[in-house]
């Protein structure tokens, strides 16, 4: 046992070297989880007792060493709840996307014990992707660890997720690193050699068809002229001293002094990042307050000009009308993650951040578990706090340019994101704060992962962030531009807008949704299994 939980932990070291933001060694990524199925092989086919809870144990194990040791920052992300308050809640990601891992495996042994290899392997895929969808879409939701996330540091090979989106990535990764084992299990089997070039062939061919057919993509790919002058402003405002030693008005006039440092006649979007307006926005009053008023004064030199912020705002009821409405002298209310949009007349568009980060922003399960709302109460107020809306939103300037608002943690959902660009969006506009993450792997990854979604929608995004790391994304997930990291500074750059939609754009995460149908057609068929086994030992 010693030795496959050696191969377990190996396992976990490969996929942690393989991962962003780590250059050159995605490559690892093809043979990261072959030490694990060789782990798993070795106990079924061992005369070990209770094989299932050891199956689970080792998978769990490794996984829990990459996930770990690749988002180790995300403590510092979730410090603002509470330095006590993080631990518990930082094992949201370090641990329960592992427990979800290895019960992929432990459902491929049970599985496995019905049918056989083969079809247990191709039903481990289905089960994984299953995990990947459940993990991107319960209240509990971490998508960060997404198999197909993998490849944000080599874009150049996966341009064909402009069809298939990051899980095309995860199956890619599950079938040559199944194909290996293939090899390697038939080795030890004594398998005959025709079928063992087989397996190599496929192997090679599966590796390598789809990084050629990316190339060739990639190099062929040509953006059709359509410029928009775009300035993402980066004020470098530490975050924790953002509400408490700086000033508001301060604040706003660096946001301006930037944005005035470069921009131009024709600038038709200022991006300024996540809760860069700090003081909470009564949104039903906006136009009368001072902040607004000083933005559109700045935007009043711009003609065309339109700035999309971040802020907090808020939403006053007289009943308690939404599920996150909290009471408040005599009324209640809502909190939001928001970004505005304003331009050069009374028009204000509003989207609020729906993607939110489970115990800092959204209690899980809030319906469940409401009786724990007075107990969050005592925590200041900070966690389980924000509302939300159902549907992604696309700001339009008054010229016709529609953008795709992001709010940091939003910007890891290929498909929330796709449904903005279906909904009319011409680029992607990421606003967020990575200060709380300080300068850790967790910023790289972030700015990393927007590839992705540049070349899924065939995109440019605009990302505008507090600290760093600010970019200019072309369509092709190219870094045109970025800005380094702890430093005040603005970009700006000519973009090309598309109205093209993407296969991806279209369709979303139909991967995902077939794997989990044929994941529980595969967990009907273990019920079914096991009911008839018992029923014939009855009779």
């Amino acid at each position: 046992m010693k030795k496959n939980i050696l191969l377990s932990i190996f396992s976990g070291l490969l996929l942690w070297i393989a991962w962003p933001p780590t250059p050159y060694t995605t490559i690892l990524l093809f043979i990261g989880l072959l030490p694990m199925l060789v782990a798993i092989e070795n106990i079924i086919r061992s005369d070990y007792s209770k094989k299932g809870k050891k199956i689970f144990g080792t998978a769990f194990l490794g996984f829990f060493v990459w996930n770990t040791l690749s988002i180790y920052w995300v403590y510092n992300a979730l410090k603002i709840v509470g330095e006590v308050v993080a631990v518990p809640i930082s094992f949201i990601p370090y641990a329960l996307g592992p427990l979800l891992m290895a019960t992929a495996f432990w459902l491929y042994y049970r599985f496995r014990l019905v049918t056989n290899r083969g079809l247990g392997l191709v039903a481990l895929v289905c089960f994984w992707i299953t995990y990947e969808y459940l993990h991107q879409s319960w209240d509990l939701n971490f998508p960060w660890m997404t198999l197909g996330n993998g490849f944000a540091v080599s874009h150049k090979w996966i341009q064909w997720y402009e069809y298939t989106g990051v899980y095309g990535g995860t199956v890619w990764v599950w079938t040559v690193n199944i194909l290996a084992f293939l090899v390697y299990a038939g080795l030890r089997e004594g398998q005959n050699k025709q079928l063992r070039l087989k397996l190599i062939s496929a192997f090679v061919v599966v590796l390598m068809a789809p990084i050629c057919f990316s190339l060739y993509q990639y190099s062929n790919y040509h953006e059709q002229v359509n410029p928009s002058n775009i300035v993402v402003v980066q004020p470098n405002i530490d975050p924790y001293a953002k509400e408490t030693d700086v000033p508001a008005q301060e604040q706003l006039k660096i946001l301006t002094n930037l944005s005035d440092s470069i921009g131009q006649p024709n600038t038709e979007f200022f991006l300024w990042p996540e809760t860069a307006i700090p003081d909470p926005i009564n949104e039903d009053r906006i136009r009368t307050n001072n902040y607004f008023l000083e933005a559109q004064h700045f935007l009043n030199k711009y003609k065309n000009g339109n700035l999309i912020t971040g802020a907090e705002t808020f939403k006053l009821y007289n009943t308690d009308a939404t599920s996150t409405a909290r009471p408040m002298d005599g009324q209640f209310y809502d909190s939001f993650n928001a970004a505005i949009n304003i331009e050069n007349s009374a028009e204000v568009q509003f989207y609020h951040k729906s993607k939110l980060v489970p115990g800092a922003e959204s209690m899980p399960f809030g319906s469940a578990l409401s009786f724990l709302k007075p107990v969050f109460a005592h925590l200041g107020g900070a966690t389980g706090n924000y509302g939300s809306q159902p549907d992604p939103s696309v700001f339009y300037s008054q010229s016709g340019i529609g953008a795709a608002p992001v709010i940091c943690y939003e910007s890891i959902w290929g498909g929330w994101v796709a449904k903005s660009i279906h909904q009319g969006a011409q680029f992607i506009a990421i606003i967020t704060n990575d200060g709380w993450w300080e300068n850790t792997s967790g910023k790289d990854q972030h700015v990393d992962y927007a590839k992705l979604r540049a070349i899924e929608t065939r995109r440019w995004v605009c990302r505008s962030a507090n600290t760093g790391i600010s970019a200019f994304i072309n369509q092709r997930g190219d870094m045109v531009q970025q800005s380094k990291w702890w430093v005040k500074t603005a970009l700006k750059q000519d973009i090309n807008l598309n109205s093209d939609l993407t296969f991806y754009v279209l369709y979303g995460d139909y991967l995902a949704q077939l794997g989990c149908l044929l994941a529980l057609l595969g967990i009907g068929f273990i019920v079914l299994k096991r009911f008839l086994v018992r029923k014939k030992v009855v009779v």
